[in-house]
């Protein structure tokens, strides 16, 4: 019985030991993920984005950083489906991955005043 309890207690650290290191190893490669996310800051104020043009990869990962100025704005990407309202005063992060090249409009769908409907600006995702 007493070998028996040994042989159960080393299998059980051997098991913790090999699920810490797959845990180790996941971590890590999450890290590397996020690593490699491009970001990108942009300023909305009325009536303009601070970028309004954005150059892409297909496939690469990308993280718009939106900080709002002055009114909560909205981001819309109708052909990708992709919405966001942009608060004064925090940081709204916008993930995404373009997984076809060309040319995407985006705009502000918060009604900010005379000038809204020039709120805009577009999306080049190339090969």
């Amino acid at each position: 019985m007493d070998r028996a309890r040994r042989q159960l207690c080393a299998r059980l650290a051997c098991g913790i030991g090999a699920l810490l290191t797959v845990a180790a190893i996941d971590a890590q490669g999450l890290k590397k993920i996020i690593a490699k996310e491009k970001v990108i800051a942009i300023e909305a104020k009325k009536f303009v984005y601070t970028p309004n043009e954005i150059s892409l990869k297909k496939g690469e990962p990308v993280v718009l950083a939106f900080t709002a100025i002055d009114f909560i704005h909205g981001f819309f990407i109708p052909d990708m489906k992709i919405r966001a309202d942009l608060t004064p005063g925090q940081v709204t992060q916008v993930r995404l991955t373009p997984d076809k090249a060309g040319e995407y409009a985006f705009l502000c769908d918060n009604f900010c005043g005379t000038g809204h409907e020039e709120m805009n600006g577009k999306i080049i995702v190339t090969e």
